[in-house]
């Protein structure tokens, strides 16, 4: 018979999802913060998801394209900046992917067999009336999702 042991029964790799919000960064703490407690890996992802916009101006998707690997790049440099800093370690990557961000957030959670998924709250009104990213996570049903405001 084996008894309950603590600090074994959390999440082992959990993905958060981050864009340089401030809702995200925090997500991206309280992941951090889990995975540090939990002796977890944090699998950090940036989707660079273009806009119907690009469909229309060709050169639109250009600038596009290189403001996203610009937000992309300073993310990562702001979690190693941060990880070089904190004890003890977390185990971490940092991935860009491009595409729709709930589909791609998905497709990786899958990936890595992701025990968790942290996302921040989104401030956009229209998703209150199509559904966040978050609400598309949870419908996904694979893992638990947290919510960070």
């Amino acid at each position: 018979m084996h008894g309950f042991e603590i600090g074994t029964d959390g999440p082992k790799v959990i993905v958060v999802g981050v864009d340089g919000s401030d809702t995200s960064l925090r997500a991206g703490a309280y992941a951090w913060g889990l995975a540090r407690r939990q002796g977890s890996e944090v699998i950090f992802v940036f989707v660079a998801a273009l806009g119907t916009i690009t469909a229309f101006i060709p050169d639109a998707s250009v600038s596009a394209i290189q403001a996203q690997e610009q937000v992309g790049a300073e993310l990562l440099e702001q979690i190693d900046d941060l990880a070089k800093r904190f004890h003890p370690r977390v185990p971490y990557s940092f991935r860009t992917e491009r595409g729709d961000v709930a589909s791609v957030l998905i497709k990786v959670a899958d990936e890595v067999r992701a025990d968790a998924v942290v996302v921040g709250a989104s401030a956009q009104a229209g998703h209150r009336i199509m559904g966040s990213v978050a609400i598309r996570l949870v419908r996904a049903g694979r893992w638990p999702v947290t919510v960070v405001p």
